[in-house]
């Protein structure tokens, strides 16, 4: 059958009408990862995406796909440029060639097999090309992807039993089956579409259910201190202390130490009887050290520790964990990761599937990186904890802390910036969390994606004949027209 071109496949979307889409989806992208209640509008960029796709060629698809990138998502990550000066141009540029990418990919699936299987795959080619740039190869970066624009909706993830990578397959299958259903008026799809997730993710979340007899209660207390010196911790704890003097367990941010824990930490936590979680350098030979949380007990010994699983390109943060435990703590089994771990499903998932009852997360956000960077990080707990189904302690050196409980909402914090801030609450453990269905989904994506752009290729640089590959199109009864 020959591939679906001209007319049967839509006239072609010029630039200058490709403009105002492109614009219009920068600016829901930004919209969503603004406000707390904005996070529908990505259903908005999504649907100027998959707009995109009709236009009249394969680079002009790639270089609007490249631009909306550079344009979403170099603003949000303006504090790279503090961080690698002008090598954050790179980044920015590294970023926005996935979505470029995704727009050839869906354009080539249009041209060829037409507009209906294009349809089909895009939420396939979506979720492929998000989950391998977030998780799998060497530069990943999983922030500003589409489920954590939804960091102020967490109810919308024990809701659907999805994760951050289901969300973004079900908005983008929502946006190509209204594509589908209503033809050239797919505006109607799309506003019933933004309509309808705005009312869900802005509905009260529902209350939690009472407490299993069983569940243990676990109180924390948590203190913000950016590389503080030795002397210092035991006086920020004290003082911690004597505020909320029912806390079983303390808890301070990444890289508190630049070693082990000293002794004279070990002493405190002896002398007051007291559990402390804390980030410090475990030494493994000459010059190289694993970034490791430490478990001091109350009689002043180190009862568990944790390597960071994924340590952070370009900077100085050590070698890999080796292996991932759970600290069989006195109220349950409690997973330990170290700021970017939280990153990561490929990290987290692990200490769910090894029955983790609890999270604790030390992190180490630095105050000259500026607010945005701060808040942008904090979106990425709330969904975690809500993917989970886990209560979450996030404790950041400079801001923004988190107490979370098992649906992902709120219970304490402490701001930014806010040197020796101080977070209280309750931890309540209880069953295992649950690992969400699209894993697997998000697996099976990326190998779909694959190889359609090995087959792309190939019919590209070779005499394969796609019109024995191309896919019959749907005719609507009745018209013979392709939607």
């Amino acid at each position: 059958m020959k591939a679906m071109s001209g007319t049967a496949a839509g006239e072609p979307l010029r630039p200058v009408a490709a403009a105002p889409l492109a614009l219009g989806a920068v600016a829901c992208f930004h919209l969503a990862y603004s406000f707390a209640w904005a996070g529908f509008l990505m259903a908005g960029f999504l649907a100027g995406l998959f707009a995109l796709s009709r236009l009249g060629g394969a680079r002009l698809a790639f270089y609007f796909g490249v631009s909306i990138g550079l344009l979403a998502y170099g603003p949000q990550l303006g504090f790279f440029w503090s961080i690698f000066g002008p090598a954050a141009a790179a980044l920015w540029l590294v970023l926005a060639f996935w979505l470029g990418l995704f727009l050839l990919l869906l354009w080539a699936a249009r041209q060829r097999l037409g507009p209906f299987w294009a349809a089909i795959l895009a939420p396939f080619l979506w979720t492929g090309i998000e989950y391998f740039r977030s998780e799998l190869y060497p530069l990943r970066f999983s922030w500003l992807n589409t489920g954590f624009a939804f960091s102020g909706s967490p109810q919308l993830f024990p809701l659907t039993g999805m994760g951050v990578y289901g969300i973004g397959f079900a908005l983008m299958t929502a946006i190509s089956l209204s594509a589908l259903l209503f033809a050239r008026r797919s505006w109607l799809g799309v506003a019933a579409v933004l309509a309808g997730l705005g009312i869900v993710t802005n509905l009260p979340s529902p209350p939690s259910p009472p407490a299993a007899p069983s569940a243990s209660v676990l109180r924390v207390t948590g203190v913000q201190m950016e590389l503080p010196a030795e002397l210092e911790t035991p006086l920020a704890l004290q003082k911690a202390l004597a505020q909320h003097p029912d806390t079983d367990l303390l808890a301070l941010s990444e890289y508190t130490y630049d070693g082990p824990v000293p002794a004279r930490v070990r002493q405190w936590c002896a002398r007051h009887s007291r559990y402390l979680v804390v980030g410090g350098k475990e030494p493994v030979g000459e010059d190289r050290f694993r970034n490791t949380a430490y478990v001091v007990d109350p009689r002043g010994n180190v009862a568990f520790q944790q390597a960071k699983a994924m340590p952070i390109q370009f900077f100085k943060d050590g070698l890999a964990a080796e292996e991932q435990r759970l600290w069989e703590s006195p109220w349950g089994k409690i997973g330990l990761a170290i700021c970017y771990d939280l990153s990561y499903t490929r990290v987290m998932d692990r200490l769910a599937t090894l029955g983790a009852q609890a999270l604790i997360v030390p992190t180490m956000d630095l105050a000259e990186w500026g607010r945005h960077e701060h808040e942008l990080h904090a979106r990425v707990a709330p969904v975690r904890a809500a993917e989970y189904g886990l209560p979450l302690l996030r404790v950041a050196s400079s801001g923004i802390s988190q107490l979370l409980d098992a649906r992902g909402r709120l219970e304490a914090s402490a701001p930014f910036p806010g040197e020796q801030a101080v977070l209280h609450g309750h931890m309540r453990l209880a069953g295992p969390g649950r690992i969400p269905s699209d894993r697997l989904l998000a697996w099976q994506s990326t190998c779909l994606a694959a190889l359609l752009l090995v087959c792309l290729a190939a019919a590209r640089y070779t005499d394969l004949p796609w019109r024995h590959l191309a896919l019959p199109a749907v005719r609507r009864r009745g018209t013979g027209r392709v939607p």
